[in-house]
């Protein structure tokens, strides 16, 4: 079936927290950033919480236990129990369960989610290719996971035994900065095996349907900050999404964004769940939101004044419409520094 494309923001007549049941949460970039929670993103879940809205974390990071993440969460002023947190390791645990029987042994390079995770689906981690694993499985182990993890990995693919990955992320933020991320380690063993994983996390599939299967949500927004993972997963789960501008994506890349890395709305971070979303009003060739006028010409060209995120949201329209399936090239340099993005 075909899908038609987004070419525009929509808007929304309800607070978003009213017209959904489920929101679907990031956490690194949109709930917190190098462990210290976002601005406004306490008081806004803790709204959106007490109107209905069931609040869901989904993460690509295979490290920590939901347990661990909940504690986390917690401590930071947003009560969370382990059964609202979803990883990618859960994930590809239930991908692996799937294709071995119960009970089989899978060489863990990784953390204690991926353990955690395989044994609540009844696979037995093991921690040595001389274990004899019928599937080798890697997620993201922290700064401290030693070279020769990648090489146990190496010998067991070498000899035919299936891999797979939590995730293919090259980088995670950190404290300090960029660091990289379990992708930048699959790359390390892709390279020596020649062999590709089967990936569970997110933008894919199986990360999304874990998501569904846990929390039951019937009508999901996907929230989150990044275009790769986030956006494109909620287009290939078919569900709506908005982009927080509190974490990696900034204006230049939405406005490039090709068809999949299109969000359903824009907002500046979680205070958006608790409001209406404004309408995009096509006019001849431009695009109007709030106060402001935008225009695909020679480049991207914004008259009018109000709300910055309405000006990145009528240009958002003008560079969606003028790419149509594909990528806007056309410079916003000088509209986004009028809105000061």
């Amino acid at each position: 079936m075909s899908r038609s494309v987004r070419t525009s923001p929509e808007g929304s007549g309800q607070a978003l927290s009213e017209a959904y049941d489920t929101a679907l949460l990031d956490l690194d970039g949109v709930v917190y950033a190098g462990g210290n929670a976002i601005a406004y993103a306490v008081e806004s879940l803790a709204t959106a919480r007490a109107g209905g809205m069931h609040l869901a974390y989904v993460t690509n990071n295979a490290l920590r236990t939901p347990d661990a993440v909940a504690e986390h969460l917690t401590e930071l002023g947003i009560p969370t129990g382990a059964a609202d947190v979803i990883t990618s390791a859960q994930a590809v645990a239930r991908l692996i369960s799937e294709q071995v029987p119960t009970g089989s042994r899978v060489l863990v390079i990784g953390g204690e989610g991926l353990r955690v995770a395989l044994r609540e689906r009844g696979l037995e981690p093991v921690e040595s290719a001389e274990d004899q694993p019928v599937a080798v499985v890697q997620g993201y182990g922290g700064p401290e996971l030693a070279w020769g993890r990648f090489a146990e990995a190496c010998y067991a693919i070498a000899r035919g035994v299936p891999w797979f990955a939590s995730n293919t992320d090259l980088t995670i933020p950190s404290a300090r900065g960029i660091a990289p991320g379990n992708g930048a380690a699959v790359e390390v063993v892709r390279i020596a095996t020649g062999a590709e994983p089967q990936v569970a996390g997110k933008p894919l599939p199986p990360m999304h349907r874990e998501t569904i299967l846990r929390t039951g949500a019937e009508r999901p927004l996907v929230v989150g900050d990044r275009l790769d993972t986030d956006i494109e997963g909620a287009f290939n789960g078919d569900v709506d999404s908005l982009l927080v501008l509190t974490g990696v994506t900034d204006g230049a890349q939405l406005l490039a964004a090709p068809p999949q890395h299109r969000p359903t709305y824009v907002d500046a971070d979680l205070r958006g769940l608790l409001t209406g979303q404004p309408e995009v009003i096509e006019a001849g060739k431009s695009f109007r939101c709030g106060g402001w006028t935008a225009t695909a010409g020679a480049e991207l060209e914004l008259e009018g004044d109000g709300e910055a995120l309405d000006g990145l949201r009528a240009l958002c329209a003008a560079a969606w419409t003028a790419a149509g399936e594909g990528s806007c090239g056309l410079d916003g340099g000088k509209a986004l520094a009028r809105l000061g993005l």
